[in-house]
């Protein structure tokens, strides 16, 4: 065993089989990886979060695939940041603040999107498919809907989350998230006419339940 090696306990522990990982702290594996940049142990230290951090920010955010993007982002917080990392500190709340920091930046820049997406048209299979606000209106009868933004937006928004999960999923995914149908099918693990049959009974029940919105509104 070398001098290096036996000077550093974080190393010392990621040097063989017979030396537990376990026995290094969080802070230890950490000082180690800011000293020496070696990946081997900044994966060790994300293979200790990853699925504890992961399932919190899947509770935090509602999105897996949200969940898994904040995720990297994080650790590539970690690593961008080590060298602010203060001397005493424990690493666990200062990963989960840079976590919470990303999640709710990520939910920002959705809802952003979401806002955009409203009035935006999509292309799927290479056919464009309209804006969803396009949509809901058409099936309304209410084409001043697709104009409006502002309280007609929210409450659209509103509405597709009330929807039954299938239908919010596959909005989400060709409007929100401007995939095709196929790419949509793929990621629900349905076939694509079904993809179209949840987009098409989704925009029936926004078109219903703006009918009934309606009168109150303007009551």
């Amino acid at each position: 065993m070398n001098r290096q090696t036996k000077d550093d306990p974080a190393r010392s522990a990621l040097a063989g089989p017979e030396k537990s990982d376990a026995a290094v702290s969080d802070e230890q594996l950490f000082e180690s990886y800011r000293e020496s940049s070696e990946p081997g142990v900044f994966s060790e230290l994300v293979s200790r979060y990853q699925r504890e951090l992961y399932n919190y920010l899947r509770r935090f955010l509602g999105d897996a695939t949200l969940a898994e993007d904040v995720f990297q982002a994080t650790f590539l917080q970690v690593h961008t940041k080590r060298d602010a990392f203060e001397p005493g500190r424990k690493f666990r709340p200062w990963l989960y603040t840079i976590a919470t920091n990303q999640a709710i930046d990520a939910q920002r820049r959705n809802r952003r999107h979401r806002r955009l997406s409203l009035n935006t048209p999509n292309q799927a299979a290479g056919e464009s498919v309209g804006s969803l606000m396009d949509m809901v209106a058409a099936d309304a009868g209410d084409p001043s809907l697709a104009a409006e933004t502002g309280e007609h937006s929210d409450w659209v928004r509103g509405e597709v989350e009330a929807l039954p999960e299938p239908l919010r999923n596959a909005v989400n995914l060709v409007y929100f998230k401007g995939m095709k149908y196929r790419d949509a099918a793929k990621e629900m693990s349905v076939p694509v006419g079904t993809v179209k049959s949840r987009l098409h009974a989704a925009i029936q029940r926004l078109g219903q339940a703006w009918r009934d919105w309606q009168p109150a509104s303007r009551g």
